[in-house]
């Protein structure tokens, strides 16, 4: 390439979009690919259903050369004080890319700007938002799930 990079690199064109109707086995794909589904119930399929179904603002990556979907910012809001971006997942094949902080600024768009964006990070995770300059709170609490 006359730019000098290397020719078995491809360029990946990663476009992002919100959409209201995600396949479940889409989700339940990227859930399992990011290391995420370790702590979503990636085998009960009807739950996920009940978890895009119940979410009002899903922003999606796809990989423009396959149109396959490569991450996924699942949120609940009411656009107006407050975003809870309960999943965000990126392939880990796709990791590293700027992926996920281009979810997170989408879902901050669409959600507007009187709404803050709160998220719960996995603990694994804590480093990706440090290193992004997520600000971190010190005063969240939770009933975690019963099952």
């Amino acid at each position: 390439m006359a730019d000098g990079s290397d020719s078995k690199e491809k360029q990946l064109t990663i476009d992002l979009r919100r959409t209201d109707n995600l396949d479940v086995r889409a989700f339940q794909h990227v859930l399992q690919r990011s290391g995420l589904g370790e702590r979503r119930p990636v085998n009960d399929v009807a739950r996920l259903a009940r978890m895009l179904a119940n979410s009002n603002l899903v922003v999606i990556a796809e990989d423009a050369s396959t149109g396959g979907v490569v991450g996924v910012a699942r949120s609940v809001t009411d656009f107006a004080y407050c975003c809870y971006l309960s999943d965000l997942a990126v392939d880990k094949a796709y990791q590293g890319q700027g992926i996920g902080s281009r979810l997170i600024a989408k879902t901050r768009e669409l959600a507007g700007p009187e709404s803050m964006c709160l998220l719960l990070s996995a603990p694994g995770a804590v480093a990706f938002y440090k290193a992004i300059g997520m600000p971190q709170a010190d005063n969240a609490f939770l009933y975690r799930s019963e099952r």
